[in-house]
């Protein structure tokens, strides 16, 4: 494009076919004389070797030379950009990440407290948040993808150390216009005659907790659905008109449709802990430890649990 063409010659033939006018570019646009505009774009013209406007009684018109041209000069224009984005950001030094995990639907609780908790590091350091299984949450713990998770202890993880965060009781999840709905607490014998729907091996922390309350009632309840997620359980439940044991935090996400009631007698719990890795030496990790508890009893505050 030889040796005279500059970036400023680009911008103001940009500005003028975009605007239509010269005046307008000026004044509106760049900020500059109209003189000097004219002067500049006769230099674009001259290295370019061809005329890319006219002046009609209409205003500024592009020659074919000039619509052929304003395509080239916008890429260009991007490109530089880009490019001195990418340089900024090559200048500037990398922040640490600080990447926390939540059990889908305990980030509604636990996040904004987090975030508190985290603030002083905030400056230096970019946060990343991700929702998914426990199990999922302990295996990206094992590979240094994640570095702090709420989540259940899961089984079987012997790299990873666990604080306790809330003792969370299971509760009844049902239709609104069940018959059990009218009743402040459900006894457990009265799930024996129900469509009853557990959770699946996804979340084997849970379904470990349930098994173990059914075979301890010694109620005669056998499941026929099994539930992936939260999400699964509702539908569940809504299209088959089931009942299903669900840790309480569900209640947070629960459609109209839907209701939950406690169980009578001493409930099942089931543990939200914190989890991270004993390999993990970021001093991010090491503060945010060190205020758990202030975490805990912060949420507890506003959020009444089970302890």
């Amino acid at each position: 494009m030889g040796g005279y063409m500059e970036l400023r010659h680009l911008r103001y033939f940009v500005a003028i076919a975009e605007s239509g006018s010269f005046t307008v570019a000026a004044k509106q646009r760049l900020n500059t004389a109209q003189p000097s505009l004219s002067r500049q774009i006769r230099e674009l013209e001259a290295e370019v070797g061809v005329q890319l406007l006219i002046r009609s009684r209409r205003g500024i018109e592009l020659t074919a030379a000039g619509r052929a041209f304003l395509d080239h000069a916008r890429i260009a224009l991007d490109q530089a950009e880009a490019g001195r984005e990418a340089a900024r950001k090559a200048a500037r030094p990398a922040k640490p990440t600080f990447v926390l995990g939540f059990l889908t639907g305990q980030e509604m609780d636990w996040l904004p407290e987090a975030i508190n908790v985290l603030r002083d590091e905030l400056p230096k350091i970019e946060i990343t948040v991700l929702s998914k299984t426990s199990p999922w949450l302990a295996e990206a713990l094992t590979r240094g993808k994640l570095d702090l998770a709420f989540m259940r202890a899961e089984p079987g993880m012997p790299s990873l150390m666990y604080q306790l965060v809330t003792k969370e009781r299971l509760v009844v999840v049902l239709p609104r216009n069940h018959r059990l709905a009218l009743l402040e607490e459900i006894n457990p014998r009265e799930l024996a005659d129900e469509n009853f729907i557990t959770v699946s091996s996804t979340a084997p922390t849970v379904k470990a907790v349930i098994d173990e309350f059914i075979s301890r009632s010694g109620v005669d309840i056998h499941p026929v659905h099994e539930a992936d997620n939260l999400t699964m359980a509702m539908t569940l439940v809504v299209s088959t008109g089931g009942v299903c044991l669900l840790p309480a935090y569900a209640e947070k996400i629960l459609p109209v449709s839907v209701i939950s009631r406690p169980l009578a007698g001493e409930a099942p719990t089931i543990d939200l802990v914190v989890g991270y890795s004993k390999a993990n030496t970021s001093q991010t990790l090491q503060r945010f430890l060190s205020r758990v508890d202030d975490l805990i009893s912060k949420v507890d505050d506003l959020v009444p649990r089970s302890r």
